[in-house]
């Protein structure tokens, strides 16, 4: 959301109107997460800081009443936790969680590592859109292990809605029928193809989980990642709990795909 930064919106009048819209849409908080990528977008904790209180002082020209966090959407890289801990990279809100994205087209080699290596730190990674990777068909069962150990799977909403195609679609309808899905996320980028609106990514989710389940991954689970709260003050995805619980779930998804 955040104006020539990155991918996002490329100008403040683009800003304003996915602002609007989220407001529109239900959202009254929204966490700010441009990318770092190095080479590509060399943001860091100060430079989106700025941009943050910024666009904070044109939403209340603008009357816009939305409440705005920070973080970044922030790749693999062999340097990511010394970037944490010298301040050049933020995590959620200063937290203790961090929006974590994979390479999209391949998988990188000792994946389950670096995610234990993060969390050795005290570091929760939020590991975005996994349903969105050209990967995930042969690592599948690396994200479930991953989530089982303690770190977060966030989907992104346009995935559920099919906005990114039936295969991505499959993936993401899988992981929330399986209860492995902690965020339920925008991952807003600009007005048309990527808007910042939840609403229509919950009614989909809801065929395949209660009201309740839902606005814990819109909901609760993003505000304790702004709050800082503890995972484990939280409940976690059912299919994340036993060891045979993907195995029976998987077995009811495609069951109810194909009859």
């Amino acid at each position: 959301m955040l104006p020539s930064i990155d991918d996002g919106a490329t100008d403040i009048e683009t800003a304003l109107c996915m602002a609007q819209m989220a407001v529109d849409d239900g959202i009254t908080k929204t966490v700010c997460t441009p990318h770092i990528y190095p080479g590509v977008f060399e943001n860091t904790k100060q430079i989106i800081h700025n941009a943050v209180e910024d666009f904070k002082k044109e939403l209340l020209e603008a009357d816009i009443p939305l409440e705005l966090a920070f973080a970044a959407d922030t790749h693999m890289a062999p340097d990511l936790i010394e970037g944490i801990r010298s301040d050049r990279i933020p995590t959620i809100n200063g937290s203790r969680y961090l929006l974590f994205e994979p390479p999209h087209n391949i998988a990188p080699p000792r994946f389950e590592e670096f995610v234990f290596s993060l969390m050795a730190q005290d570091i929760i990674p939020v590991i975005t859109h996994p349903e969105r990777l050209k990967w995930i068909n042969t690592h599948y069962d690396v994200f479930i292990n991953v989530a089982r150990r303690g770190a977060w799977l966030q989907i992104t909403g346009g995935a559920v809605t099919g906005k990114f195609g039936k295969k991505v679609r499959y993936w993401a309808e899988r992981m929330l029928d399986e209860r492995v899905v902690h965020v339920l996320a925008t991952d807003a980028h600009n007005i048309r193809h990527r808007p910042p609106i939840l609403s229509e990514a919950c009614a989909a989710a809801e065929r395949f989980m209660s009201p309740e389940e839902v606005k814990l991954m819109v909901y609760d689970r993003p505000l304790a990642t702004v709050m800082d709260t503890p995972p484990g003050k939280l409940p976690t995805p059912e299919g994340l709990l036993a060891e045979n619980s993907q195995k029976k779930t998987k077995k009811s998804f495609m069951k109810r795909i194909f009859g």
